[in-house]
């Protein structure tokens, strides 16, 4: 039976930590949301290289410290996030 380590991450999107994907979706009519999801996959890629599987993403707002906001489902907030919550896995080595 495989055995398998976690990690999990928070990972903000913007737009403008990421040149190459601002170089690669330029053809973007409106310009480029500042807060797209797609400014995410050069983190994911990375991760991805290492040997970490993406298994959830949620977008979260994240507290002064690092407590995630939940919404009463009651209440019918809403609110806005640049933030997501994320777990990888991968597969342990055998030692």
């Amino acid at each position: 039976m495989p055995k398998w380590e976690y990690y999990t991450l928070f990972l903000k999107a913007d737009a403008r930590r990421e040149e190459e994907l601002l170089q690669s979706i330029a053809s973007w009519k409106d310009g480029i949301p500042l807060y797209t999801p797609e400014s995410l996959i050069p983190g994911l890629n990375t991760l991805g290289a290492e040997g970490w599987e993406l298994v959830h993403m949620e977008p979260v707002v994240v507290g002064n410290k690092g407590d995630v906001l939940v919404q009463d489902s009651g209440s019918g907030g809403r609110s806005w996030a640049s933030q997501y919550f994320c777990v990888f896995k991968r597969p342990v080595a055998d030692a």
